[in-house]
């Protein structure tokens, strides 16, 4: 076995995170070296397994590595808020490396080869639990890695994007096995062909596979509709939130509707909070910006229906939820980020957005410490933890009916499928993006829509405020993507499917699944260690 000193360690650990980085979209885009990331840190793993260093020196090492992976591929953050970025790199890194840190003691306490399947367990399911907790950051899934090459993963609308990250896991195993052999056990490479041969055909074959089904895939459709999207370009900063021009945004909003909307029109999209004044649900109809956007549909859009983001409230008599605020008479207000659905009669729905973003949406677990949203409000904090829906929601029109679906939303597989179960023939994102500025974080966003267009096998129609707003079809590809800052608004005719796919139907099992089997090695981890340093030790 060679020697591998501290400081070749660290940098081994530094290039696994290098690679990450340089892997996925819009840091390097270099989507090949996501199969051969995990190698240098497995490799650092299994060095000091066979040392019998410290377990910790593990930990130490992936944190390194998921520390450099987090800052270069979401460093963007911190444009939009400093102390929330430099606070989801370092929580998000902890967790990653925690993970890590479970397989290495599983491997070393259960055995070799458990541990190794260890790993896809208890990364999956960390995936899966990141989904689905008030601390949610699933910018950085290993599948997401594959949204630039939709060609590659069509066979997504079976396993969905942790099945990407399965096959990233895997083929990094393999890879792994062979430099192991070599570097660590003293073999010759020529006897590692095997191995080599291995991973390219596991590479190969899922690709080939998707390649076939994309060139073969024939668009699903009930009929086709024609839909108009708006990016009015407002900047986020000094400009959309700034009530005196909100008349004058939506003003913004009707003549370019106004530009491309044709008889065959029948549906207008529009961007996150395109009203963002706060406003009552209950007096929607007495709002200066509505009245302008009724009487232009009527008089200019051919009574087209519109979808928008909206900044709204509601007021109750008791307390709601969390997110409800006690005011001085007695009442209650909860306050959303709102979608918007004018139908062709004018009435008017919402649904508020239910997947949110920590620290600027929700505040984790202020329901079990209560003096969080105080202390948030008194720091400056306008309404503390949103409110949302309790289940998915779609809007229904006379010709059709769609999934609303808000900025960060996008990113959540499962909820967008549950609302694809529920019948919605496509999918609308409306998205502001503009926080960010000119880095990869809105191009990231933007990518990611294609895979739940492959998961779902749906239609997309994405307005965002300052780009990129687009249409991608079923097969994920992005059609008449808008350029950044830029005023603009495009027109498609897009399908509408009502057919339900694999990963519609059943959504996230694979994530499911791995979570119930890592809860039984958690379990089963540490009545081994028990054994193995007492019950073995004395026997022997």
């Amino acid at each position: 076995m060679i020697y591998i000193s501290r400081k070749q360690r660290f940098l081994l650990s530094a290039l696994s995170g290098v690679l990450m980085v340089l892997s996925f979209p819009y840091t390097g885009s270099m989507v090949p070296l996501t199969f051969v990331a995990w190698v240098p840190l497995l490799l650092i793993e299994s060095y000091i397994s066979k040392r019998k260093y410290k377990s910790p020196k593990v930990f130490t090492h992936a944190y390194l590595t998921f520390l450099i992976y987090n800052v270069g591929t979401t460093w963007w953050v911190c444009k939009a808020d400093l102390v929330g970025g430099i606070l989801a790199f370092t929580m998000n890194s902890l967790l990653m490396s925690f993970v890590f840190f479970l397989f290495h003691i599983t491997k070393k306490y259960v055995g070799e080869k458990e541990g190794y399947f260890s790993l896809f367990f208890y990364w999956i399911a960390f995936e899966y639990l990141h989904h689905n907790w008030e601390m949610s950051w699933t910018w950085l899934t290993l599948g997401n890695a594959f949204s630039i090459v939709p060609s590659w993963v069509q066979w997504y609308e079976y396993f969905g994007v942790f099945g990407g990250s399965f096959w990233v896991l895997f083929v990094n195993l393999i890879i792994f096995r062979a430099f192991q052999n070599v570097l660590l056990k003293g073999e010759n490479w020529t006897i590692q062909t095997p191995l080599f041969w291995s991973a390219a055909f596991f590479i190969l074959s899922p690709i080939l596979f998707s390649l076939w089904k994309y060139y073969n895939y024939e668009i699903k459709e009930e009929k086709k509709i024609e839909v108009v999207a708006i990016q009015p370009n407002i900047d986020p900063y000094n400009e959309k939130f700034n009530y005196d021009s909100l008349n004058d945004q939506v003003n913004k909003l009707i003549r370019l509707a106004d530009s491309l909307t044709t008889e065959k029109t029948r549906l207008i999209v529009a961007p996150e909070t395109a009203i963002s004044r706060s406003f009552n649900e209950d007096e929607v109809y007495t709002l200066p910006e509505v009245k302008e956007l009724l009487k232009a549909k009527k008089e200019k859009l051919n009574n087209v229906p519109w979808y928008l983001g909206a900044s709204t409230y509601r007021v109750f008599e008791s307390k709601n939820s969390r997110a409800s605020r006690k005011q001085p008479d007695g009442s209650f207000v909860e306050f959303y980020n709102t979608s918007m659905f004018i139908d062709e009669e004018d009435h008017i729905e919402f649904i508020h957005k239910s997947k949110l973003v920590p620290g600027v949406e929700i505040l984790p677990f202020s329901d079990i410490f209560p003096f969080l949203e105080e202390l948030s409000i008194q720091n400056g904090g306008i309404s503390g933890t949103l409110g949302v829906e309790p289940w998915p929601k779609i809007f229904q029109s006379q010709n059709f009916s769609f999934a609303p679906v808000v900025c960060y939303e996008s990113v959540y597989g499962e909820w967008i499928s549950l609302q694809c179960l529920q019948g919605a023939n496509f999918i609308a994102i409306a998205t502001n993006d503009g926080w960010w500025g000119d880095t990869p974080g809105y191009k990231q966003h933007a990518s990611f829509a294609s895979l739940r267009a492959i998961e779902n096998r749906r239609d997309i129609v994405r307005s965002a405020n300052t780009g990129i707003s687009c249409f991608v079809n079923q097969r994920g590809d992005i059609i008449q993507a808008t350029k950044w800052r830029e005023e603009d608004v495009i027109r498609e005719n897009i399908s509408l499917n009502k057919e339900k796919t694999v990963y519609t139907r059943f959504g996230n099992i694979l994530g499911r699944t791995f979570t119930f089997a890592s809860v039984l090695l958690l379990f089963y981890t540490p009545i081994r260690w028990f054994r193995r340093k007492y019950i073995d030790k004395n026997m022997n």
